[in-house]
């Protein structure tokens, strides 16, 4: 069983990567400009971008950095290190959809 420290950490992992985006990654565009929420065994995790390839989760108590790898949203954090996660093309700003990594799946809102 996930303890909540990983499930807040596989969240983060979800949620966040941005420095090249290739014109596919326009979901990824719209995340890094308007932000997310991520929503995991019933818990909104509210995420934050930065232009500098940073982000926040549940009121900074969880930061790292972020890029943008293709159709791929990449962050990593000290406690998780790297975590890629592929997201749908052709979402906008208000919209709410499933993604699926390794640390299982999430919803996921555009803001």
């Amino acid at each position: 069983m996930r303890t909540p420290i990983a499930i807040l950490a596989a969240a983060a992992s979800l949620a966040l990567g941005a420095v090249a985006t290739p014109a596919l990654a326009d979901t990824l565009e719209e995340i890094a400009s308007h932000g997310m929420v991520v929503t995991i065994a019933d818990m909104d995790i509210d995420v934050a971008f930065t232009p500098d390839g940073k982000f926040t989760a549940l009121g900074g108590a969880i930061s790292g950095t972020y890029k943008i790898d293709g159709l791929k949203l990449c962050t990593t954090t000290a406690e998780q290190g790297e975590n890629c996660t592929t997201y749908p093309t052709g979402k906008k700003s208000g919209d709410t959809f499933e993604v699926t990594s390794e640390q299982g799946s999430a919803k996921v809102h555009i803001k």
